[in-house]
């Protein structure tokens, strides 16, 4: 048996692209309830219908005699109309660290009685306008997005300004981007990589190398503090720098860490993006018949689960996870409830290094 979406619901949601898209933006009057049945062979009830829902969730308003427009919520109107639905946009959902983002997030949000609605977008830049249109439409009354690729640009910045224009309270976590003017909760990624670097400089490593995902801004940040703590050592053919992208992080880390490892002047020291880059390349030293910390020093990014799951515990650096899911959700709430923004726009969480295994003096 197979179920159509009554014809009320096509309507609306095809009125909430419109609005989605920016093609009217609050304030804009829609066509007529006549033109809308005439445009798509409806009759007035079904259409009065779609206007009705929209108009109650806040999206349209009716003004007698006039006509029907596209509304502007502010702040926390959303919520107090009984809308108590957040949204949260990560890259991923399953793995790595982010079930302990959304924990956080979730159980703030639990707390002042507040329901989550999750979305991931594969690392994808054209999946994140899927989720960005799927939260307008579901009129969320708040929004955390971690951007997608933040290093690569922002094409959905026109979804951003139409989520602005309706008033929807916003921030984003991990990561910014440039062109937004909103709150970003992350890791100050920069020091954290120069805290890496600087741990094995400090044990005596002079040549070392670093990985780093660099269509993020989480990478950039990291490779840069790296630069910089060679920089301040003075090293300069004796630091490696390793740049890859989301697609190659499977292969393309390994092959490179492969080749160094078999050149005449190998690396004794390694930093990388990640724990779970970590766990990788323990592998390709394995593979060579080397051993950690004894031969190679790895360090790690993040703290996660998978920097104790081997035998060779990761020294690493420490990310909130969820405290900073429960750190995000507050602020949001704020705006939402009170229209507090934080005085300043990045909410930093300065690096901590956890030494482990890993990690040892040069021999």
């Amino acid at each position: 048996m197979t179920f159509q979406t009554p014809k009320y619901m096509q309507l609306k949601d095809e009125l909430l692209s419109w609005i989605a898209s920016g093609r009217y933006r609050p304030g804009d009057k829609l066509p007529s309830e006549n033109e809308l049945a005439e445009q798509y062979s409806l009759s007035r009830q079904t259409v009065r219908q779609s206007i009705g829902e929209l108009v109650q969730e806040g999206w349209l308003v009716r003004e007698q005699g006039k006509g029907t427009f596209v509304g502007r919520q502010s702040p926390g109107r959303r919520a107090a109309s009984g809308n108590r639905t957040v949204g949260i946009i990560t890259t991923s959902i399953s793995d790595y660290i982010f079930p302990s983002i959304v924990r956080g997030v979730e159980a703030a949000l639990k707390d002042k009685g507040y329901r989550l609605l999750l979305s991931s977008t594969d690392h994808r830049k054209d999946r994140e306008r899927e989720c960005l249109e799927m939260m307008l439409g579901h009129s969320v009354c708040g929004l955390i997005v971690e951007p997608t690729k933040s290093a690569e640009g922002n094409p959905n910045f026109d979804l951003y300004m139409t989520i602005e224009e309706h008033g929807v309270p916003m921030l984003t976590i991990n990561a910014r981007y440039p062109d937004l003017d909103c709150t970003s909760v992350r890791m100050d990624d920069e020091a954290g990589g120069f805290m890496a670097a600087d741990h094995l400089l400090g044990l005596g490593h002079t040549k070392i190398a670093g990985f780093f995902k660099t269509d993020d801004m989480q990478g950039v940040g990291r490779m840069k503090g790296f630069i910089r703590a060679c920089r301040d050592r003075q090293l300069r053919g004796e630091a490696l720098t390793v740049r890859y992208s989301t697609e190659d992080k499977e292969e393309r880390p390994q092959r490179m860490l492969r080749e160094m490892l078999q050149s005449d002047q190998p690396p004794t020291g390694i930093v990388c993006y990640n724990d779970q880059l970590a766990v990788s390349l323990l592998d390709t030293v394995r593979e060579l018949g080397l051993r950690v910390p004894e031969d190679l020093s790895i360090i790690g990014y993040d703290d996660s689960f998978l920097a104790t799951a081997t035998e060779i515990k990761l020294t690493t650096i420490e990310h909130p996870k969820s405290g900073l899911g429960e750190r995000a959700a507050n602020l949001l709430i704020s705006q939402m409830e009170k229209g507090e923004l934080p005085s300043k726009k990045d909410a930093l969480y300065a690096p901590k290094l956890v030494v482990r295994q890993s990690t040892a003096e040069k021999r």
